[in-house]
């Protein structure tokens, strides 16, 4: 593989070109956005304040990293708990929980893009209605419980496989997700088809996935990996996410000579360097958002059930999607300028400013989230006085629900982002 590919298909060169961006910010020479690095204190206070308010002053080592499960527990229902307790009955092993909970996560993570501001999922069980993040997870688990993820011919339903995922369709998840005109949601056949693109990756990657395709294999190619050490690497799952995921993704992503490189996108301020005419693809920014966010919500099941240990987590950044980044807007630190917003509002025709999710202004806004969320993360750690948090943990206790809270209580009819994308389901 060109190694410049390589690099851009790496964790690494997320957060390097991303506080590129940020010194290019401090400089004043962004194109979309103003930036005020003195509101940052603000931002920090506000973020300190809901870390201290639900889990200060002594119980800040139960705050879980950012990921999938806490989703599945949306309205204090033990459903995870609940789902273990079945499969003790079935007498499943440890491992094959894990396997199935792998399966879950799997298909979860990658349903959950936005969903929009209207979309809600009525739980006929807890007589719960969920909208966003927690109820497309609340969704796909009885989709899952359902065997939609196993295929007609599993003998086991509480499972997903390659053959079953190629099958999915728009009414199959429709059904799945509650989906009607009374009922909409953004990007539902784009949903679909990176699931079917999934069950195709799954299936020809025997050597990890064998020969049905099944997410949950992953667990016995990562322990094998770690010759019995009960250290997995980080570097591991990444590169075994990155190979699976990248020719899933909609072809209309930036490519490079051919190859796709998936969430990774041109933007104007890195090109406007000066020297960078000998190095090519400088002007990308990567993020991998939704890979990140998978390879993060997968590590847990693995530390809870296993009991093993990663490596090399720090290389994860924080996640450039709207409620990180919407927080830096909603308290200031971040300012679309009067051409951006106006633009951003003339392609909206409302309120508020709307733009395509690989337009510079969003590439530009994503960038500056994932640095500014490295800064939060050390000006909380020095606030906090010898606890230590993991960026994942800031990201879960402290910036994405600020994200959520803030627009709560600023746009409480919608409690959407002060800015918008047209996303496809896929990426945001």
């Amino acid at each position: 593989m060109d190694p410049q590919i390589e690099e851009l298909l790496g964790l690494e060169a997320v957060r390097t070109r991303a506080h590129t961006v940020l010194k290019l910010a401090e400089e004043g020479r962004l194109n979309h956005f103003n930036y005020h690095p003195e509101r940052m204190e603000d931002a920090t206070d506000y973020v300190l304040t809901l870390i201290q308010r639900d889990f200060g002053p002594d119980k800040y080592h139960l705050i879980p990293p950012h990921g999938r499960w806490q989703h599945f527990e949306v309205g204090g229902v033990p459903r995870i708990a609940t789902l273990l307790a079945e499969w003790d009955e079935e007498k499943c092993d440890t491992t094959e929980k894990t396997r199935r909970l792998i399966d879950l996560f799997f298909v979860s993570v990658l349903l959950d893009a936005g969903a929009g501001d209207f979309w809600k999922f009525n739980e006929s069980q807890s007589g719960l209605t969920l909208n966003r993040s927690e109820g497309i997870a609340v969704a796909a688990l009885h989709m899952f419980l359902n065997g939609d993820f196993a295929g007609q011919d599993s003998s086991v339903k509480h499972t997903a496989n390659g053959d079953a995922l190629r099958n999915i369709n728009v009414d199959i998840l429709s059904r799945g997700l509650q989906v009607d005109d009374a009922n909409p949601m953004i990007g539902v056949a784009a949903r679909a088809d990176i699931l079917r693109k999934l069950g195709e990756s799954l299936v020809n990657l025997k050597d990890i996935f064998g020969p049905t395709g099944r997410p949950g294999n992953l667990v016995d190619y990562l322990i094998a990996k770690s010759n019995g050490s009960g250290k997995l690497d980080y570097k591991d799952l990444w590169n075994v996410l990155q190979r699976l995921l990248i020719p899933i993704w909609p072809s209309d992503r930036t490519h490079i000579n051919g190859q796709p490189i998936g969430d990774a996108w041109p933007l104007r301020a890195l090109s406007q360097q000066p020297g960078l005419e000998s190095k090519p693809y400088s002007n990308i920014q990567p993020f991998h958002k939704l890979t990140q966010w998978l390879a993060y919500s997968l590590m847990v099941p693995f530390s809870r059930l296993l009991s093993v240990s990663w490596s090399n987590t720090e290389l994860g950044t924080g996640l450039p999607e709207y409620r990180n980044g919407g927080m830096f807007v909603d308290m200031g630190v971040l300012e679309l300028k009067p051409e951006s917003l106006q633009r951003g509002l003339s392609l909206s025709g409302g309120s508020l400013p709307s733009f395509g999710a690989g337009d510079d202004e969003i590439v530009e806004w994503r960038a500056m989230t994932v640095a500014l969320l490295d800064v939060l993360h050390t000006k909380i750690l020095a606030r906090l006085d010898g606890v230590q948090l993991s960026l994942p943990q800031v990201l879960e206790a402290g910036s994405w629900k600020a994200g959520r809270e803030l627009a709560a209580a600023k746009r409480p009819e919608t409690k959407c982002s002060p800015i918008l994308n047209f996303g496809d389901g896929t990426l945001f």
